[in-house]
């Protein structure tokens, strides 16, 4: 049975919406991605066919190809695909290597992301040393992630929890009319709407009043919710709006590292965050895949200060002109308890480490009693699936909650094959009966806490750039917990009997599991 699509706005009355289509200047860029890469592949089969010995040159270039994916320091599941492509596919295999093996970003890019991380020199030593004499294990956790993130650890953070996108919308709206220097938003997704155009309206009149408002929006993201040209109708309003690595149709990794940030911004005084995008289904006004269960965080203090850095570089990067970071960057206090990390975590060599990854893995390799995660997708590599196993070995109480209602049905397969090693070594697993459940969140031991946008798969862990909140000891954790067990009695839970499948989806699901990094 196929999802009914309906929107509604904030009365009640339906929306009548045209259907969605992807804008021309999106199908000549991937056309000439394709036509590209095809050129190059069939030069060099030419090539080997007709010039002689050339196809030496090619078996030498296939074996360094293969003796540099081995020798790389690339996780291993991310090797393997890579392996079998080259070798399976010998012209072809190395020449898209070549061309997509590398996320090596421009020079000009990295040059801006170091001269911004370096506008703002915080001295959180102070942060360090009473976190170190509170929890030595804490101290450990936010240590490492400041050094691989190049983050800082803050106090002075009013945290607020939204269990629900539609909670979320309406704080929002109330902050924005409140706006008096500047907002920035950045979200993967952005489609008209009520959502979207209740706060364009807003940004319209604020715009007038001087509130400058600057936007970020992942290309590939909104390729079918928005115009290819959105952001010339937005700068109409005074809005200076960019799209996030705009597609240009070259074979290289174009089609990777895209923005999958949910950030805003508010005179650099109140940040937002969490797994809720722009669109109507994130606040249930339009249904697609039954109720759309979705969490985000609000901040108020200084901390919000690193959103406002993640922000400035994500723009700066993709527009021509200097940005000026120092006049957004202010400290803004705002007494409560607890300790505070903002990070960003993305494709190297922005970032050396997998930062998420390695946030969620000391999450479950440090607790003492239980840690509960939340995912729309269960497809990860076998460092992080040993970890969730060697919890639950060692007697924590190890629960997640994925969907039950999916988005995309063959990642919903994959999802549901982890499940058994993970039940089977003492992990306890639910699906999200009423819907799906989009929320990125993980809590330990009623003390740490972890939210942003940060699956569990290949593409968020890896390739994408994401964002995250590091939390201990914060008051809003007992409220991040009392949603997650509120959701698992909605939940139904995965037993092993129940997730037996036939021999040709089982077949299916391994061939696309070995080249889910790639994916």
């Amino acid at each position: 049975m196929k999802n009914k699509i309906a929107s509604i706005d904030t009365k009640g009355n339906p929306i009548q919406k045209e259907i969605n289509y992807i804008p021309f200047r999106y199908i000549i860029a991937i056309l000439l991605t394709v036509l590209e890469t095809l050129a190059v592949i069939a030069i060099l089969v030419v090539l080997a066919k007709y010039v002689p010995y050339f196809y030496i040159a090619i078996l030498l270039t296939e074996i360094f190809v293969v003796l540099n994916i081995i020798n790389s320091n690339d996780n291993p599941d991310y090797k393997i695909p890579w392996l079998l492509l080259v070798l399976l596919v010998p012209v072809a295999g190395f020449m898209i290597y070549f061309m997509y093996y590398s996320r090596e970003l421009p020079k000009k890019f990295r040059k801006k992301f170091a001269m911004i991380q370096e506008s703002q020199i915080k001295d959180d030593s102070s942060e360090f040393t009473s976190l170190k004499n509170e929890d030595i294990l804490a101290y450990r956790q936010a240590q490492q992630l400041c050094k691989t993130a190049d983050t800082h650890l803050y106090q002075n953070t009013r945290i607020t929890y939204f269990d629900v996108g539609e909670k979320m919308f309406d704080s929002i709206l109330t902050d924005l009319k409140k706006a008096e220097k500047f907002i920035f938003l950045e979200f993967f997704i952005i489609e008209e709407g009520v959502f979207w155009n209740s706060i364009l309206e807003i940004l319209k009149d604020k715009c007038s009043q001087g509130v400058e408002v600057k936007i970020v929006y992942d290309d590939i993201g909104c390729m079918t919710t928005l115009p290819g040209d959105y952001y010339k109708e937005l700068s109409k309003y005074g809005i200076s709006a960019v799209p996030f690595a705009k597609l240009r149709g070259q074979a290289n990794n174009e089609f990777n590292n895209r923005s999958h940030r949910k950030i805003m911004v508010i005179d650099g005084k109140i940040g937002y965050t969490g797994g809720v995008n722009i669109a109507d289904e994130y606040i249930n006004l339009k249904v697609r895949f039954g109720h759309w269960k979705d969490t985000a965080i609000r901040l108020c203090g200084e901390s919000v200060s690193e959103f406002t850095k993640m922000f400035l570089i994500d723009y700066s990067m993709n527009v021509k002109h200097e940005v000026n970071t120092k006049e957004y960057l202010f400290s803004y206090q705002c007494e409560d308890s607890g300790y505070v990390i903002p990070f960003g975590s993305g494709p190297r060599p922005m970032y050396d480490k997998e930062v998420g990854k390695s946030v969620i893995i000391n999450m479950l390799n440090q607790a003492k009693q239980y840690v509960y995660i939340t995912t729309p997708y269960l497809i990860i590599d076998n460092e992080l699936c040993q970890a969730i196993e060697n919890a639950a070995i060692r007697g924590i109480d190890v629960k997640i909650v994925t969907p039950h209602i999916p988005d995309k049905k063959l990642v919903f397969s994959m999802t549901r094959s982890s499940y058994r090693r993970f039940i089977e070594n003492g992990a306890e697993i639910y699906e999200y009966e009423p819907g799906f459940i989009h929320a990125k969140m993980y809590i330990s031991d009623d003390e740490f806490g972890m939210i942003g946008t940060i699956n569990l798969d290949y593409r968020s862990l890896v390739h994408h750039f994401e964002n995250g909140v590091w939390m201990y000891r914060c008051d809003v954790i007992s409220d991040m917990k009392q949603d997650f067990l509120a959701t698992m009695e909605q939940s139904i839970k995965m037993e092993q009997d129940t997730l037996k499948d036939n021999l040709m989806k089982r077949f299916i699901r391994a061939v696309v599991r070995i080249f889910a990094p790639l994916l």
